[in-house]
């Protein structure tokens, strides 16, 4: 998906307004495992991540903690150190090789001038929001495992094979070797409940 498709699923755009914004946005790729932003920098750019993986975290008393995962197509920033421009409190990664459409805070503020660029801004932020409210709120009194399947039902289960046991163990809370046992377990069952089905079929 483009960033005019991807923009228009929430404001509609005429041919002024888009050129008007295409002409500030520019194309930047990432090299897997390539640091975006880092930590305590100022977030100098707005992206459109129009391929690829990337994960926000924390270094926390020497270990690192990933906050959350966007996968393509979707727009990102360290929002509070973008808005006021101040050291950020989180670092950004690419997870693989990673395509983005940048701008720069300063040509974002002329796109403030945009009406639909405003109704894009504010409903996009909304359905950050409410996802982000609904899916903590949720994973906070599961357990381990629910909280591992609740990623596969958010996420493409590709995607999440490619995401290192590392990252994925530290965002779900759980220690890598707890996380491995808990995939082996679900494929268990899966190839369980296959099996059954097949049985059922003769």
């Amino acid at each position: 998906m483009n960033l005019r498709k991807f923009i228009e699923n929430y404001s509609r755009l005429n041919d002024s307004e888009w050129h008007s914004i295409e002409q500030l946005f520019e194309n930047k790729e990432f090299n897997k495992n390539e640091t975006i932003l880092e930590e305590g920098k100022v977030c100098r750019y707005f992206y459109f991540l129009e391929s690829g993986l990337i994960r926000f975290y924390n270094n926390i008393d020497g270990n690192d903690i990933t906050k959350t995962f966007t996968i393509a197509p979707y727009c990102f920033t360290s929002r509070i150190s973008f808005r006021k421009q101040i050291a950020s409190n989180e670092g950004i990664q690419a997870l693989e090789k990673t395509v983005v459409w940048q701008i720069s805070f300063k040509n974002y503020k002329k796109l403030e001038e945009l009406n639909s660029w405003n109704i894009f801004i504010r409903r996009l932020l909304n359905e950050i929001q409410e996802f982000s409210e609904s899916f903590y709120l949720e994973i906070r009194t599961m357990t381990a495992e629910d909280r591992y399947k609740k990623i596969l039902d958010e996420y493409p289960n590709e995607l999440v094979q490619k995401i290192p046991l590392k990252h994925l163990s530290s965002f779900l809370g759980v220690a890598p070797q707890s996380l491995s046992r808990i995939r082996k377990k679900i494929q268990q069952n899966a190839k369980i409940n296959i099996g059954e089905f097949k049985s059922s079929d003769n």
